[in-house]
């Protein structure tokens, strides 16, 4: 194994996103993460997007660069191979209900320091999903068009992505503060309270208590500076934001429009030199720039923004990122084009971060269900092909 977390052991029981990101995490920077699931496959074994020959993209984007053991959870004989497994590895993450033969508390009767992240729907360990949680935010009724009078969710479960983050980063925390200490803990982790807590992190929770400001439906617009979306004379739309001066003075200035920007603020005495300006006179400067891109294509924008400070984006169709957008190709050491059996070659990123003293590790694909099973019962618990086959046998395992 190698990467900056090599000889880091994790045994992860998972569905859906936070806890399986949060283990991804740890195995693309050289942890040894082993996934263990019932016989025939977890919750999330057939989650859409699929292949076409039926098999999961979903599974196969969560859970690159671990091992699978397939386990029959159900059976006495299979939970106390799972708790074997804990007590080797010492570290735990999972979002299964945590109680009884998963408790912490039993656990931890096989493995004293042991480290486990227990991740819930909400703290008293109802159940809820990044899909319902995120109508609580406050972000869906304040997201989409002026005149939508419904909530606009979003497809992003950006919450569980933050969850899974926050994931390993207490295991890893707990870790640091176990081989200081020796001591081992669990660390719990709610889905609501990571959304919520951003909500308040991003300044709309005292904005609401302080100045019982509630924000509207704006459609594209950037809250709180000057940000839009603009179509093209080709037929796409690209997004600009000017939230710093910086990125406000390249934009005037590529435009051409310092005159008319001059005139709006001479007719509504906004200073648009500042984000709160340029807030309030969103509509205006909209009303000036939107001719302007209309005027012109895509590739002449990317010309004219290249190298001038101007922040701006395409908007682009899951495909268009593909074919179009060499940050999403083998042109960044994040990508490479990796065979999934039964799927085929395509390509897996790998973790985003970059490390200056370690070489980035290569790109893993996720295993098939079960692939590990006779790999890691004999390596981890040190059984016999005879005693794995009897498992076998008996239903206890399947082995892929």
């Amino acid at each position: 194994m190698t990467g900056v977390l090599a000889g880091l052991q994790v045994i992860e029981g998972s569905a859906f996103v936070a806890a399986p990101l949060g283990g991804m995490t740890l195995a693309q920077l050289g942890a040894d993460v082993i996934r263990f699931d019932d016989i025939g496959g977890g919750l999330d074994y057939q989650r859409w997007p699929l292949a076409p020959g039926g098999q999961s993209l979903f599974w196969a984007g969560m859970n690159k660069g671990k091992r699978s053991v397939s386990v029959n959870l159900r059976s006495e004989a299979g939970r106390e191979l799972v708790t074997g497994l804990v007590a080797k590895a010492g570290n735990l993450i999972t979002n299964f209900p945590a109680r009884g033969w998963l408790s912490y508390d039993r656990m931890r009767e096989h493995r004293p320091d042991l480290v486990m992240v227990a991740l819930t729907g909400n703290r008293d360990g109802t159940s809820e999903v990044d899909y319902t949680v995120n109508p609580a935010t406050g972000f869906p009724l304040a997201s989409g068009p002026r005149n939508l009078t419904e909530p606009a969710n979003s497809l992003m479960p950006a919450w569980d992505v933050a969850m899974g983050g926050l994931t390993a980063t207490g295991l890893l925390a707990a870790d640091r503060h176990r081989s200081r200490t020796g001591e081992g803990q669990l660390i719990g982790l709610a889905l609501s309270d990571v959304a919520f807590a951003m909500v308040g992190h991003l300044g709309r929770i005292a904005e609401a208590q302080l100045g019982g400001r509630d924000q509207d439906k704006d459609g594209n617009y950037l809250y709180g500076a000057f940000g839009h979306d603009f179509a093209t004379a080709d037929g796409r739309r690209v997004m600009v934001v000017a939230l710093t001066s910086r990125q406000w003075n390249a934009l005037r200035e590529v435009t051409g429009q310092q005159k008319a920007f001059d005139q709006i603020a001479k007719a509504t005495g906004l200073d648009l030199d500042t984000e709160s300006g340029r807030y309030e006179g969103r509509d205006l400067i909209a009303a000036i720039l939107r001719p302007w891109f209309g005027a012109r294509t895509l590739a002449e924008l990317r010309e004219l923004f290249d190298g001038t400070g101007v922040s701006w984006g395409p908007y682009q169709t899951f495909t268009q990122l593909v074919v179009d957008d060499p940050r999403c190709s083998e042109a960044s050491p994040m990508w490479e084009t990796v065979e999934h059996p039964g799927v085929g070659s395509y390509l897996m990123p790998g973790t985003p971060l970059e490390f200056s003293g370690i070489p980035r590790r290569p790109v893993r694909r996720a295993p098939l269900l079960g692939e590990h099973t006779e790999e890691v019962l004999s390596e981890v618990l040190g059984l016999t092909s005879t005693e794995i086959g009897r498992l076998q046998q008996e239903g206890t395992v399947a082995v892929g």
